[in-house]
């Protein structure tokens, strides 16, 4: 369709899915050109499920909504009031068009009055002077057809991870050698914490490439930098695809645009995982898209997660473990499947993961709210997704040999029996979005809230080893890059994982700043403070404490501030971060001590960010940032 690029996709869907979608379009069209004036008709949220499912999969929807004028805002498509009320027209009549030879001459005259005319048969509608009844789009106004469809092109598009030449290509921008050597490194580590460790080097492989992919390959954008200047820009609506852009299946281009330049930088939204492997920047969807090419291309199965609820992840399955494991190269999360429901406060009702071999409903992995799930799908017949899935995977399984085929089977029937049980939250399901602008967080309300961001008691008590009281030290070091603590004294046995040691944590997680290349622990975004403890207790082991010397390091910036604390039953010091060793009075005889850092105050919206414990470079990970020694001797 000359001049409306977005149309011309659209019309490309099958008939059944084109009816639906269209009715839809016209719908949110009728809606404006009814009520020019009502607010509310000129936006649509992007989290809305009947956006979100039956509109935002279909190929061309969304770009006729901004050939119609319509803007992207962080978290609403908006119709401006400079938009062209003409242009909105024009799309919409071509849309109304075709739908009316499609449904046929009698199925247009009944229809007429509906949903393909706004007052009157007349092929160019009017504002009438008083605003009549908005059209409501109807609750399932796709249905089942849109979800076949959703479930069809994400299972087509899994396929051009199978390219051989792709995966190779994928492969030459990997440090292969360099991930392999850590993950044997890790492994080792991992091993000599626990002899009766059972994991193989493949699942310290996944931890690395997660961790490469976020902090040295991809790039997250909320908004690009000004091409001229370097300055930040905002987001002012979409800009025709150019030919090269459709190359690369991007028929959505963002205009960032600088005020101090007038200059437009384009943003296009590269869906082909080749293109993504040469510009390494995006949103959920180009990193997911892309690290799931690179798992594969390591010879890793992967499968790509997609969730109703606007983002996608991937997955990759351990052999060792023999079951799925949840990985979100946003976050550089790995196993932490409640992260979205109980860290981020989604409200889950259809997650779906798609192999090369198969698709399978994983909602039930990610939310340990079964029955909440339940009431919010609504979109389709459970008997019918049933029916439909295991169509869709009996006809791409059949050129799958007999031996693969229970493969997948016997999988499928380790997961079933995974999800009839729904598990408790873990130490790091319950922090907030960490990828993307507070701005951007806040407004899909991804921060974590209130029910995310209460007291994640971990309750964790170090208490000395046989080999500690031996040696009558206890001595723990943390290094912030590695994300590690080590037990000195007791075989140096490694603890990964921040929250893995902490007593009490409050409102703190741990953040990494890749344009500086520097991480640490603050405390989360909206929380006016933080708090986390360190215990130790002697008791159990029949020992006391004789002394105790701490080691932190802690920054602040404007009015930010850290408040160090040793306490014990006996006594509560106070001693800086400052990074030198101090050794308190007062707490010999004592069976435990807690370490406690406070965080507080700040200015303007990055406040959590103005006090922080342990900064320092992601590439230093020898030095350790906090250290607790304890001289113990007899009780």
């Amino acid at each position: 369709m000359a001049g409306f690029p977005g149309v011309s996709a659209l019309f490309e869907n099958p008939n059944e899915v084109f009816l639906d979608v269209s009715k839809l379009l016209l719908t949110y069209a009728d809606n404006i050109l009814r009520n020019p004036n009502e607010e509310k008709y000129r936006s649509i949220r992007i989290g809305n499920p009947t956006f979100s499912t039956k509109l935002l999969p279909v190929k061309g929807a969304v770009e006729c909504l901004f050939e119609m004028g319509f803007e992207e805002a962080e978290t609403h498509l908006v119709f401006p009031r400079s938009a062209s009320v003409d242009q909105l027209r024009r799309v919409r009549e071509t849309i109304a068009a075709e739908r009316d030879q499609r449904l046929g001459a009698d199925q247009h005259a009944s229809c007429s009055s509906t949903s393909t005319s706004i007052s009157s048969p007349a092929p160019s509608p009017t504002v009438t002077s008083e605003p009549q009844r908005p059209i409501e789009p109807p609750p399932s106004v796709l249905g089942s057809k849109s979800f076949l469809g959703t479930l069809q092109s994400n299972f087509q598009h899994l396929i051009v991870y199978e390219n051989p030449e792709l995966q190779q290509k994928a492969l030459s921008c990997l440090p292969h050698e360099q991930l392999c050597s850590r993950a044997k490194d890790r492994l080792c580590k991992a091993r000599e914490a626990d002899p009766e460790c059972s994991l193989a080097e493949e699942d310290m492989l996944v931890l690395e490439l997660l961790q490469w992919f976020k902090q040295d390959f991809f790039t997250w954008v909320d908004s690009l930098p000004c091409s001229r200047c370097g300055g930040s820009t905002h987001s002012s609506g979409s800009l025709p695809p150019s030919t090269d852009d459709l190359r690369w299946d991007a028929g959505r281009v963002e205009n960032h645009y600088c005020g101090a330049c007038n200059l437009t930088t384009r943003f296009p939204r590269y869906n082909n995982p080749e293109k993504l492997l040469e510009t390494r920047r995006g949103r959920c969807g180009e990193w997911a898209n892309c690290f799931t090419l690179c798992c594969r291309a390591l010879g890793l199965e992967a499968r790509y997660i997609w969730d109703s609820t606007d983002h996608v992840w991937t997955e990759v399955y351990s052999k060792s473990q023999r079951r799925w494991l949840h990985c979100d190269p946003c976050e550089n999360a790995c196993d932490t499947p409640l992260l979205y429901e109980m860290g981020w406060g989604k409200k889950l009702s259809y997650i779906f993961a798609f192999s090369k071999d198969q698709v399978v409903d994983v909602t039930w992995r990610y939310s340990c709210k079964h029955q909440d799930v339940l009431s919010r799908r609504t979109q389709v017949q459970e008997t019918w997704l049933l029916h439909t899935i295991n169509g869709l995977n009996a006809v791409r399984q059949q050129s799958v040999s007999a031996d693969r085929k229970q493969e997948l089977l016997e999988r499928l029937l380790v997961e079933l029996v995974e999800f009839i049980s729904p598990k408790s939250p873990k130490p790091g399901e319950t922090g907030g979005r960490i990828s993307g602008s507070l701005a951007w967080r806040a407004a899909r309300g991804e921060t974590g809230g209130a029910a995310a961001s209460k007291d994640k008691a971990t309750e964790f008590v170090f208490i000395p080893t046989e080999s500690e009281k031996d040696a009558k030290t206890f001595h723990l070091r943390y290094n912030v890059a590695k994300d590690c603590y080590c037990r000195v004294h007791n075989n140096q046995e490694k603890i990964l994982g921040w929250e893995k040691g902490v007593w009490k944590n409050e409102s703190v997680f741990r953040k990494e700043e890749q344009d500086w290349q520097m991480v640490y622990l603050t405390r989360t975004e909206g929380s006016s403070s933080g708090r986390l403890c360190w215990r130790i207790v002697c008791a159990p082991v029949g020992m006391t404490i004789k002394s105790v010397s701490v080691r932190a390091v802690s920054q602040t910036f404007h009015s930010g501030a850290v408040c160090w604390k040793l306490r014990s039953s006996q006594s509560t010091v106070e001693f800086p971060g400052d990074g030198k060793m101090h050794s308190p009075t007062g707490l010999t005889g004592s069976e435990e001590v807690v370490v406690e850092a406070e965080l507080s105050g700040g200015d303007g919206e990055v406040a959590w960010q103005h006090a922080q414990l342990f900064r320092q470079s992601l590439k230093d990970t020898e030095t350790s940032s906090f250290e607790i020694l304890v001289e113990m001797e007899d009780a």
